[in-house]
């Protein structure tokens, strides 16, 4: 795939904001040939510092409301405004994602790239904590990391060299996804499939003046990707 909507983008911007692979080309692939209306209002869920609210904005024309736990709204206001973007285009919020406070039904579409399996292992979570907010019959996009065979059992020596076994848990077979997907009574699965995105974007990581970069090069270096891939997951809300 080509990514000529994350190339537009200064590398340099990239690689201050982003904390892991790089989440604007997994973010274009997960959106590729969406049929969202301009300007549907967006929760992007847990948004790396707001740079992929930032791409939703000015590269699909939605209005977004960049939700995450671990950023300054009023901090990333600045950082809006230095991309040129209005508060009626994108609005920081500063929430935890199992404790969203917007109204019910809100949301035509919930967009959360590499960051859903930190707080959707819980089978009951799409279903009490995220799609009440989503509108009926709209979407939910998301990007998770999976292991392409799952190998908790006996993890390669590749994997440990950057991560423990208690961080590789977090990433599982598409097997493990669909059985916490098909657990939902209020929404289906529309697709599931691998991306092919998945060396680029930790190789744009990996090139980061960033320690946990540098800690992830170690596994990446040594050929970790031949286990790992990101899936691509659309649903939709009954």
């Amino acid at each position: 795939m080509i990514y000529e909507k994350s190339l537009k983008y200064n590398s340099e911007l990239i690689n201050q904001k982003i904390m892991g692979p790089n989440p604007l080309k997994l973010e274009e692939e997960l959106m590729n040939d969406n049929k969202i209306a301009s300007w549907s209002v967006v929760m992007d869920l847990w948004s790396w510092q707001w740079i992929t609210s930032v791409f939703l904005v000015k590269e699909y024309w939605f209005k977004v409301y960049a939700t995450d736990l671990w950023s300054e709204a009023e901090e990333n206001r600045k950082f809006f405004i230095e991309m040129w973007l209005t508060e009626e285009e994108i609005i920081p919020v500063k929430a935890d994602a199992t404790d969203l406070k917007y109204e019910k039904e809100f949301f035509d579409v919930v967009v959360s790239t590499d960051s859903y399996n930190y707080f959707w292992r819980d089978k009951n979570y799409l279903d009490e904590k995220l799609l009440p907010y989503v509108k009926k019959w709209w979407y939910i996009y998301i990007v998770v990391p999976w292991m392409k065979k799952d190998c908790h059992d006996n993890l390669p020596k590749e994997l440990l060299l950057s991560w423990t076994p208690e961080q590789l848990d977090y990433i599982h077979d598409i097997d493990y996804w669909k059985d916490i997907l098909s657990a939902s009574k209020d929404s289906e699965i529309l697709s599931i499939k691998e991306m092919e995105s998945n060396e680029e974007c930790w190789n744009d990581w990996i090139k980061c003046d960033n320690e946990y970069a540098q800690s992830d090069k170690k596994a990446i270096d040594a050929g970790a990707c031949k286990y790992l891939n990101f899936i691509a997951i659309v649903l939709r809300k009954n």
